[in-house]
C-alpha cells in the first residue's frame, strides 16, 4: 500500500482469547477513517479490498483493513465456517476496532465510515447501528440482509454496490435497501460477478466507493470522473 506521504503499520487488539490484527494506513492530513470489514473465508490480505483501501487512501482518507477472526478462530473457520456467518461476533470486532480508532491520540475527531464485503457487509451494517459516529457505510458483493432487524436502526448513508451477473445477491441487496431506513442507494455494476473479476469492474467499484466516502464525510477532494 501507498500511505501517500502519510505512514502504515500492522495493528494488534485484544480480544477475547487472543487478538485480532489489522493494517493501518494514514496519510498525511486525514480526518477521516474507513474500517474495512471482511467476510465469509476472506482476510484484510484480500487484494480487493486493497485495491479500494488504496483509492480511499489517494483522496486523503486513512482504512484500517481488519481480520475479524482471531488466527485460532480462522483456523477453525477454514473447516467449519462456523464464524463466518455469525454475524453478532463479526459486528462486534467492528465495533471494537471503531472504538481503538477513536481511541487514537488527536484521532476523537475522525469522520469514520465502513466498507463490508460478503458477511462483512452485514457485520458492518449491525456496528453501523450501535455507532451513531458512523457517518458512510458501503457494501460490495455484500450480504446486508443477514443485518436482520439492525437494518431498520442505522443512521449512516448506505451504498449497497452489487454486480450484475450476481442475480441471487442483487435481490437480497433490494430486500435490504427496502428495510433500511437511512439514505441509501443500491448500484448495480454491469458484467459483473460477485467478486467483481472482471475487468475494469473493480475499478467502478472504487470509484463508487470513493465518491460515496467523499460525499458523506465532506472531504474537499475532488471527486472520481
Amino acid at each position: 500500500m501507498n500511505a501517500i506521504n502519510g505512514h502504515e503499520r500492522d495493528i494488534s487488539i485484544p480480544v477475547e482469547k487472543g487478538a485480532i490484527e489489522g493494517t493501518l494506513v494514514v496519510p498525511l492530513n486525514a480526518a477521516s477513517i474507513v474500517i474495512f470489514a471482511h467476510g465469509s473465508g476472506s482476510s484484510r490480505l484480500s487484494p480487493r479490498n486493497q485495491f479500494v483501501a488504496e483509492a480511499l487512501q489517494q483522496v486523503g482518507i486513512a482504512t484500517l483493513l481488519m481480520d475479524l477472526l482471531t488466527p485460532a478462530e480462522d483456523s477453525v473457520d477454514q473447516y467449519t465456517a462456523e464464524h463466518r456467518f455469525d454475524i453478532g461476533l463479526l459486528a462486534k470486532r467492528v465495533a471494537l476496532s471503531t472504538d481503538w480508532a477513536l481511541d487514537q491520540p488527536d484521532w476523537a475527531e475522525f469522520k469514520v465510515g465502513y466498507f463490508g464485503a460478503s458477511t462483512g457487509a452485514a457485520a458492518a451494517l449491525v456496528a453501523a447501528a450501535e455507532r451513531p459516529k458512523v457517518q458512510a457505510v458501503v457494501s460490495r458483493g455484500g450480504r446486508p440482509d443477514l443485518a436482520g432487524d439492525a437494518l431498520r436502526a442505522v443512521k449512516a448513508p448506505t451504498l449497497l454496490i452489487v454486480g450484475g451477473d450476481d442475480v441471487e445477491v442483487i435481490q437480497l441487496n433490494r430486500q435490504a435497501l427496502a428495510q433500511l431506513q437511512c439514505e441509501k442507494r443500491i448500484d448495480i455494476v454491469p458484467g459483473a460477478s460477485h467478486l467483481f473479476e472482471e475487468p475494469g469492474t473493480l475499478e467502478q467499484v472504487a470509484r463508487l466507493a470513493r465518491n460515496w466516502f467523499v460525499d458523506y464525510f465532506g472531504s474537499a477532494s475532488e471527486k472520481a470522473a
